[in-house]
């Protein structure tokens, strides 16, 4: 079967359309994105301006176009850390399931974390041990930990390179004392953790995804994404250390010209490289390994188990057979529903 995966990031807004079915890994046959930014576009009062609840309107409307002419059977729709911290998020849900047909589902920050773990599970296999995963949005910071493909500890925490990036380090280049100030947030936040992953014991393995990552590794020297999901990619802390202090002296039109940075992601990279530096350091991490997947695999592949199981729905919020009929938001978090792709009006 063919589905499309809606995700409503802090940063994207991304449709992920793949050929899947239970026992089988889920092959990409195209991708949608545009890029909104909604964690920036959030008012003094923490809402979603008029003019970014239009822009995603549009948008959603533009990848139901997408996810039609690609032929998917459903669309899972679902909103990270950017709407589920605004304050208007429901009059933004409501709206954009007025205007589009979608129901989008506000994932909880720990069900990120927990579907996140699920693809790393899955991508590694039961070979790969204890997994520690690190996932730095847009808007939050994700860490799991686990032998089973539940993990055992999963927190959220609000250190998204797009939100700090807005919050902490306004200049361009930033101001030195407000790279420091924000240096110092990300291990305080980090630190109040640690201690809830260290009473279970060390890692086998230390995986890490998101964009952030994969483009901090690039510059350690990992692959270029042209050679392929299936090369071994890696970031070492010691690398991470150097570079930090580089890209804290560049402006955004130098971090532009780095190997493997994208122009809507660079003014982000050293928000997100201080993240990554503070969290390998505090859990003692020296390197970790890309996992290819992450959320949006991590949603496809709960899709596929339950299956099986009939229009019931399943323990986590995630309904059986393609044609479900969608419900109406959740904001409690639990994975996505699966719903008739609503036709896009064109």
């Amino acid at each position: 079967m063919r589905l499309g995966v809606l995700d409503v990031g802090s940063n994207t807004v991304h449709l992920l359309v793949v050929d899947a079915h239970p026992g089988a890994r889920p092959l990409p046959a195209h991708s949608h994105k545009a890029e909104l930014r909604l964690a920036q576009l959030l008012d003094e009062a923490g809402a979603i301006g008029g003019e970014g609840v239009d822009r995603l309107v549009a948008t959603v409307r533009d990848a139901l176009v997408a996810a039609e002419d690609k032929g998917c059977e459903s669309v899972l729709a679902f909103a990270t850390s950017a709407v589920r911290e605004a304050t208007n998020a429901d009059a933004v849900l409501d709206r954009v399931r007025r205007e589009t047909g979608v129901d989008l589902q506000v994932l909880s920050g720990e069900e990120e974390a927990r579907l996140t773990f699920l693809a790393a599970r899955r991508w590694f296999g039961w070979s790969a041990g204890k997994l520690l995963v690190l996932d730095i949005g847009g808007g939050s910071l994700e860490i799991a930990y686990g032998i089973d493909e539940e993990p055992d500890a999963a927190v959220s925490l609000p250190l998204g390179a797009g939100r700090l990036t807005s919050a902490w380090l306004p200049g361009d280049p930033p101001d030195p004392q407000d790279v420091k100030a924000l240096r110092r947030h990300a291990r305080a936040q980090i630190a109040r953790v640690v201690g809830e992953f260290s009473r279970l014991g060390s890692p086998d393995h230390v995986v890490a995804t998101s964009k952030t990552f994969k483009q901090l590794a690039r510059l350690a020297g990992a692959a270029r994404s042209a050679e392929g999901l299936y090369v071994q990619r890696e970031l070492k802390r010691k690398s991470l250390e150097d570079w930090v202090p580089r890209l804290a002296a560049m402006n955004e039109t130098e971090l532009c010209e780095l190997p493997g940075v994208s122009d809507g992601r660079a003014g982000q990279l050293l928000a997100g490289a201080l993240v990554a530096e503070g969290a390998m350091d505090l859990f003692g991490v020296e390197s970790v390994e890309i996992c290819p997947w992450a959320l949006r695999e991590g949603v496809i592949l709960r899709r596929l188990d339950h299956l099986p199981n009939g229009p019931e729905t399943t323990p986590d919020g995630l309904q059986g057979p393609a044609s479900a009929p969608a419900g109406g938001p959740d904001r409690t978090g639990g994975a996505p529903q699966a719903v008739e792709a609503p036709r896009a009006d064109r």
